[in-house]
């Protein structure tokens, strides 16, 4: 058979994808394969698990007019789409989701837990100020999802200077994590051992987000990282 004879498959496309009417869901990203998914409803089921919906998509949207997506082709490779059921398109800033500037509340423990499911001190928005974290007391760490090779890593900046409650970290991390076994009970290491408590968290290094299943250990930091070196530890900061 001749070269024209042949039937090439479209390549595949990633998008990522945000629940409608939820401000706090960070996006998550999903593979559009047209030899795995041969029809649209397919896909929309794939998507409906990947979210973790509370009910079924059955549609999809872009998020800044809220435009129909009617068919698989439609999808643009590295776009971004808001996933429906059969309710109506609700308009929010979906893209700017995490950019934003933090805003929290003051909790018992002298922590602010913002809106979006970050845990920072009252010294957070100092510190991204200045570029400073090592002279104002305050450093990052990175937390993967647990068995997630699609989400990225998000954020977690904390305060040497603030007395942490381990409570209300996990707590913050089953907000922010949205892990499907649900709460988060455990932050691990990459190396799969435990974390016992805040004092034994490093600046910049890397965790995971465990719930009540075992610890996957994945290339979590090889797939989700970019590689470049600055990139490493200053690619979530605006």
């Amino acid at each position: 058979m001749s070269s024209r004879g042949l039937a090439l498959a479209p390549p595949a496309k990633n998008v990522v994808v945000y629940r409608n009417g939820d401000p706090f869901f960070p996006g998550r990203k999903v593979v559009v394969n047209q030899r795995r998914f041969l029809t649209f409803e397919a896909f929309l089921n794939e998507v409906t698990k990947s979210i973790h919906a509370p009910l079924a998509v059955r549609n999809l949207y872009t998020p800044r007019h809220g435009h129909r997506v009617a068919e698989l082709g439609d999808l643009q490779d590295g776009c971004h789409y808001v996933a429906a059921g059969f309710e109506k398109f609700k308009k929010l800033n979906y893209l700017n989701h995490g950019r934003k500037e933090l805003r929290g509340t003051r909790n018992s423990e002298g922590l602010q837990v913002s809106t979006s499911g970050w845990l920072f001190s009252p010294i957070f928005h100092s510190c991204r100020n200045t570029g400073s974290s090592h002279a104002l007391g305050c450093f990052y760490c990175s937390v993967f999802r647990n068995g997630d090779l699609l989400s990225p890593p998000f954020p977690l900046p904390l305060s040497k200077s603030t007395p942490l409650q381990w409570d209300a970290l996990l707590a913050t991390l089953t907000e922010k994590a949205n892990l499907r076994s649900g709460a988060v009970n455990k932050l691990c290491r990459l190396d799969g051992t435990q974390v016992s408590g805040g004092e034994e968290l490093v600046n910049g290094d890397y965790y995971v987000a465990v719930g009540n299943e075992e610890y996957k250990k994945l290339p979590y930091f090889e797939l989700l990282v970019p590689q470049d070196s600055a990139c490493r530890t200053l690619w979530y900061v605006d």
